[in-house]
């Protein structure tokens, strides 16, 4: 099935032109990260403190950058996992900033372990290793561990759904928020809207691509909940939750059907789709009428459940 692009909002179909999709393998991995790693990087629109610090694990030790606005104490804090198909991307993120200039919150972004060279469970262990570090190090972070969220976009949003899952399920912590954009998590694309192959910037091929090294390998249906939350049985007793998607996306339906599930295991739950916004849209042209839209929608939710931590 293919994408009619007329769909597409006119504000945002002329970045395409551009930007092609994504075409990723095993094969090719390396020289897309270098290809990605040399495009230049914009100033960033907020002033805001910046760190690094490790986070010691069994497997190795993990980095983390964390992003301030002032140095108040007991802050709420959010848990930041950056996206990338699960193999791509670093903790460096834009969107960080935002928040934590925002709602002068700590956001600690993780700089988790990439498939294919690192399979799961490497990045969600990072992340849960690193949420229970934040817990720990609270005082000497200047958070409040009981105002911990968690939250990331495209598979980090995939990523922090599972990490929710592992924390409720293991006795971690107890996550506050989950906010989830356009979260990468059915391995199977089985749905309708991951039926089309040609949908821009992250299209049916090069996301089963990135599935199959994420979890080395195909295990379709039986995948663990933990990499792909659409495999998940039970979602009772996750935190409240955000899902936003565009309504050209690749991850549409796989959303809204998350989104379903969550309200009908009474976990609240907003879901807000965009029309015409293709994966990741509204960062690629943030100028665009529906991008300021959605961009509010995220930074309202974001808002609201810190201010009732």
């Amino acid at each position: 099935m293919l994408l009619d692009y007329k769909k597409i909002d006119p504000e945002l179909l002329a970045f395409l032109e551009k930007m092609p999709p994504l075409d990723i393998t095993r094969d090719n991995i390396a020289d897309v990260r270098t290809m990605l790693a040399s495009r230049p990087q914009p100033a960033s629109r907020v002033q805001v403190q910046e760190t690094t610090d490790t986070v010691s694990t069994e497997d190795g030790d993990v980095g983390v950058c964390i992003y301030r606005k002032t140095s108040a104490e007991n802050q709420p804090a959010l848990l930041w996992i950056h996206g990338g198909g699960y193999v791509l991307g670093d903790a460096v993120e834009e969107r960080a900033r935002i928040f934590a200039d925002k709602f002068d919150c700590t956001v600690v972004s993780v700089d988790y372990r990439l498939a294919p060279e690192h399979p799961f469970p490497a990045g969600p262990n990072d992340c849960l290793a690193t949420l229970y570090w934040m817990e720990d190090e609270s005082e000497r972070l200047g958070i409040n561990p009981k105002r911990i969220a968690i939250g990331g976009a495209s598979a980090g949003a995939g990523m922090a759904a599972g990490v929710a899952m592992m924390s409720r399920d293991r006795g971690g912590p107890a996550l506050t928020f989950q906010l989830l954009l356009y979260p990468m998590i059915d391995n199977l694309h089985a749905t309708e809207s991951g039926q089309f192959e040609n949908h821009p910037i992250w299209n049916q091929g090069t996301s089963l691509n990135a599935w199959e090294m994420y979890l080395g390998g195909t295990p379709g249906a039986d995948a663990s909940p933990y990499a792909a939350a659409s495999r998940a049985d039970d979602l009772r007793g996750l935190p409240p939750t955000y899902i936003c998607v565009g309504s050209e996306d690749l991850f549409r339906d796989e959303s809204l059907e998350y989104a379903r599930r969550l309200m009908a295991a009474s976990v609240p739950c907003e879901i807000s789709v965009f029309p015409g916004v293709f994966h990741g849209g509204e960062m690629f042209v943030p100028h665009a009428a529906v991008s300021r839209r959605m961009q509010e929608s995220i930074l309202a939710a974001l808002g609201d459940a810190i201010n009732k931590l």
